[in-house]
Parts: structure tokens; sequence; C-alpha cells
């Protein structure tokens, strides 16, 4: 499946989230990770996620498609981590 993972977490986990997620998708923007993960994938995002966050304090959104061709992008602005820099 297809995910982008969006997140407001306080400033003293940040650092965390983002160095969490990069095991597993790809950097879009500041906040934003999207990428191919499977049903076990996601199910680790989600644990890593639930101990990294305060559900009190921070707010994370899973978007969830079953494939990345049903789904479109659209830049106004400069690129700040195109997907054409994967290897």
């Amino acid at each position: 499946m297809y995910v982008i993972i969006v997140y407001d977490v306080e400033v003293e986990r940040v650092d965390k989230v983002r160095k969490f997620l990069r095991m597993y998708l790809h950097w879009r923007q500041n906040s934003v990770f999207e990428g191919e993960v499977s049903d076990a994938q996601l199910a680790k995002i989600r644990v890593g996620l639930k101990e990294i966050a305060d559900e009190k304090a921070d707010s994370v959104i899973i978007y969830k498609m079953k494939s990345k061709r049903y789904f479109e992008t659209e830049l106004i602005g400069i690129e700040k981590s195109p997907m054409g820099m994967i290897l």
C-alpha cells in the first residue's frame, strides 16, 4: 500500500519522529513522509509512532491508498526532496 504520513509534534520529538520514519519512507518536506509499505511495515510504523508521540500533545495522520498509481501530486513552488533521488 502507499502511505503519506504527516505529523505535528512537540519540538523535542521532531527529530525522533523524522529519524524513525526515514527507516521506512521517503521524506518529502517538513513533517511529511510517503512511500510504499507492506501491512507489516505499517503496523511497525504505527507502534513506533505511538511510542514516540504524546497522544495528548501531538498529531500524526496516516493517509492510506491501495497503490501510488491511484495517487497524483501537484507541486507549487520548489521540490524539497525529489523522489527521483532514491537509489
